[in-house]
């Protein structure tokens, strides 16, 4: 049976349910409970498996003067439309492509639409209060003529309930009925992170609550943590969280009111973006909820045939949805699932997916899949080397006997004897030999390290700790940690995560998540300055001369950039000390994206080319990749990537000129991006230039075996050989040898 968590309370009591059924139900002073885990798919778990989405809960806005509540498994699994699934999921379109109307879907209208839930609630509020009897009698049979009204509609039409006489009238009828069942105490939510689920610390955060909600945004200002937190929801609607050290994990709750058509998401909804207070029957509420459960549901991966395409269709919960548009209007989408295939074109044709670039490149990459799981291994992930020059899956490190655990990014020493790998869910960085896949060693830094870089010259690691408040340098070969350095000068929790090194070694950057600022650490010194940023920064990179970096603003829709010298930032030609750049300037949160233009959102990770000429920057929401000019600091284009896309980094052609590497979490391919084709120096003409998947082949050396996700979960990219300024030019023999002129002095032409 599906099971679900609900919170409601009622008159009565709670009726015990059977042994079968049992579920984390809250009634009365019983909250939902999200237990924030590491396994795939669960990391806001509330006890439900809804179509294979294990990340929503669903409340009853408590009604005082109902009686009853959802109280058995049947009622709770029809109130989502689980029993009927089959017959609304997946509809099938007619030869002129319209899906079926929603009376000829072959189910219960009464219960596809939730009107037996809602006539239940009526009629309990009838009984329990005679003066509402002739209410509640008025209201019941409204309800069938609603029925009868929108039966001859399309499954896939949002219907504003303000344009049919039945729908006005029985909002009237059930606002009548509102004031004998007045709302009651607001529904708890708490979140628990046990070292038991979770060896990763957490720090959930509210993305969206409806208008008005008392608390939100919800955060929590004193950083990650293990144990438990709680928030009340006090309005009916939908709410959706995320861990501020993973963004990527999501969960949600809909705070239903019984005495409404459809799940509630309330009339307005506050997205914690930009201070945006929209409908919800808005562009940017649909497509954030189309992302999560595109995120949530591993069923909705994107899958990739090696060789040929295919189709994908992402599974959304067939049930029916009350929101309201600009103009103020109650809009019943009745069946989720056919309006957002409609909305967002399902089902989608995927590209073949080995598309390998007639150009080879030079060296290898990696890029950590992490989210495989692992025969004989409890933790997820893997890091996947593809040999660039012919374009295979050469080898996987899934280090079983360490239990790696979330591999998240990674580096190289100067001579590329080692891989350094982070363990973004524990507290471990480890050390590989890179030629052989061997475990050398493996020293613990501090609570979900990020990413790692080396210090040109010195050789030495810099780490971020993403749930802590400092970086930590180790020795070469990270062979001991030499010091700690907080990123905090003024003391309050900060939340690094992608931090940047300079080309001399002498400057690192982190972008702050928890205090929407960037750190700049003088590291001969260990002094700190604190930049501002826009909302939510995640990511940073710098040109190659050191002059300037930029932050990827998660939250914010924006990049920023700072000088961290001179100006270095251009604004309209002139030179500025920071700038924003608008990947929102294309969007209406509204409406949606403007056709043709570029549109970025949910940007991660945005390296500058080793020759400055070019910047990409990875969108989760878009999914694409904006191409931003840094001479101008002007976007230029976008292009497409796959979904979850994240990580980026910079290798070199050969013959001459830069492929990027782009990782998808959500996907099992990565794209191989050409910033300038023709070396002309204009990047107008950036293009993807192929795509590899990124299971393993029979070919494939690795230290185990695959169990599921294979291909998956694409975060941290390290092509080797190191090609940016400061790195590049310490290669030595073969690989300085496999580099042109201008590779090796991407700065100097003079040089070449």
């Amino acid at each position: 049976m599906v099971t679900l968590a609900v919170a409601a309370v009622g008159a009565s009591a709670l009726v015990a349910l059977p042994a079968a059924a049992q579920q984390p139900i809250g009634l009365g002073p019983v909250p939902i409970t999200f237990h924030m885990r590491d396994d795939n798919g669960k990391w806001f778990d509330s006890g439900l498996n809804l179509f294979g989405d294990q990340s929503l809960a669903v409340a009853e806005m408590p009604r005082l003067g109902t009686l009853g509540g959802l109280t058995t498994g049947g009622e709770l699994t029809s109130l989502l439309n689980s029993d009927l699934g089959g017959a609304l999921g997946n509809l099938v379109r007619n030869v002129a492509g319209q899906v079926p109307v929603l009376g000829s879907l072959g189910g219960d209208l009464w219960k596809a639409l939730n009107l037996d839930s809602t006539l239940s609630t009526v009629q309990s509020i009838g009984a329990a209060n005679p003066k509402a009897l002739p209410s509640a009698l008025k209201a019941t049979g409204l309800l069938g003529q609603f029925a009868q009204a929108l039966s001859a509609l399309p499954a896939d039409q949002p219907v504003n309930l303000n344009s049919l006489p039945v729908g006005v009238d029985l909002q009237g009828a059930l606002n009548d009925l509102a004031k004998f069942a007045v709302k009651g105490p607001p529904v708890t939510v708490n979140f628990v992170v046990d070292p038991n689920e979770s060896t990763g610390a957490r720090d959930p955060m509210g993305l969206i609550a409806p208008e008005g909600a008392q608390g939100f945004p919800y955060d929590n200002p004193s950083g990650a943590f293990f144990g438990e937190r709680s928030v009340q929801l006090t309005e009916p609607g939908l709410y959706a969280f995320t861990d501020m050290v993973t963004p990527y994990m999501l969960g949600a709750v809909v705070v239903d009111d019984p005495l409404t058509i459809g799940l509630d998401f309330g009339k307005a909804s506050m997205v914690n973006s930009r201070n945006l207070v929209v409908p919800t029957n808005s562009d940017i509420v649909n497509r954030l909820v189309n992302t999560f459960f595109n995120i949530t549901n591993p069923n909705n991966w994107q899958q990739f045939k090696a060789d040929s395409e295919n189709s994908f269709d992402a599974i959304q919960p067939p049930v029916p949805i009350l929101q309201y548009d600009a103009a103020g209007n109650p809009v019943l989408i009745p069946n989720l699932d056919a309006y957002f295939d409609k909305k967002f074109s399902y089902p989608k044709t995927l590209s073949k997916g080995n598309q390998l670039p007639a150009t080879p490149g030079v060296g290898e990459v990696w890029i950590d899949t992490e989210v495989e799981e692992w025969a004989g291994k409890k933790a997820v992930g893997s890091a996947t080397k593809v040999n660039v020059e012919n374009w295979t899956v050469d080898r996987k490190i899934g280090a079983p006997s360490i239990n790696m655990n979330n591999p998240h990014n990674m580096w190289t020493d100067k001579d590329y004897k080692y891989l350094y790998q982070t363990e973004w869910f524990s507290n471990k960085v480890d050390v590989f030999d890179r030629e052989t896949g061997q475990f050398v060693r493996q020293t613990q830094v501090g609570q979900n390290p990020a990413h790692v870089m080396t210090e040109t010259g010195s050789d030495k690691l810099v780490i971020g700790i993403n749930a802590g408040n400092e970086i930590v340098e180790l020795a070469p070969g990270a062979t001991s940690v030499l010091r700690k350095i907080s990123v905090s000068p003024t003391g309050e929790v900060r939340h690094p995560h992608a931090h940047w090194t300079s080309s001399d070694g002498k400057t690192v950057v982190t972008p702050n998540v928890l205090t929407n600022n960037a750190s700049v650490i003088d590291m001969p010194t260990g002094t700190v300055r604190t930049e501002p940023t826009g909302q939510f920064p995640i990511a940073s990179s710098m040109t190659p001369d050191s002059s300037k970096f930029y932050t990827a603003d998660f939250l914010g829709e924006t990049i920023t950039c700072v000088s961290l010298a001179a100006n270095a930032c251009v604004d309209n030609g002139e030179k500025v000390h920071s700038k924003t750049i608008d990947l929102w300037a294309n969007y209406s949160p509204q409406d949606g994206p403007k056709a043709g233009a570029p549109f970025g959102g949910l940007t991660i990770q945005l390296p500058v080319s080793p020759d400055g000429n070019a910047m990409l920057a990875a969108n989760v929401l878009s999914q694409t990749v904006t191409v931003v000019d840094p001479r101008t600091d002007k976007v230029v284009k976008d292009l497409p990537c796959t979904a979850g896309c994240h990580g980026i980094n910079f290798g070199a052609k050969k013959g001459g000129g830069y492929y990027a590497y782009v990782s998808n979490k959500f996907s099992n391919v990565m794209q191989i991006i050409d910033v300038d084709p023709n070396g002309d120096g204009n990047i107008s003409d950036a293009k993807v230039a192929g795509q590899l998947t990124l299971d393993g082949t029979a070919s494939t050396k690795m230290d185990g075996s695959i169990a599921a996700k294979a291909g998956y979960g694409g975060q941290g990219v390290l092509p080797i050989p190191l090609v940016y300024n400061g790195w590049v030019q310490q290669n030595q023999g073969t690989w300085r040898e496999s580099l042109t002129c201008r590779q090796l002095n991407p700065l100097d032409q003079s040089a070449c």
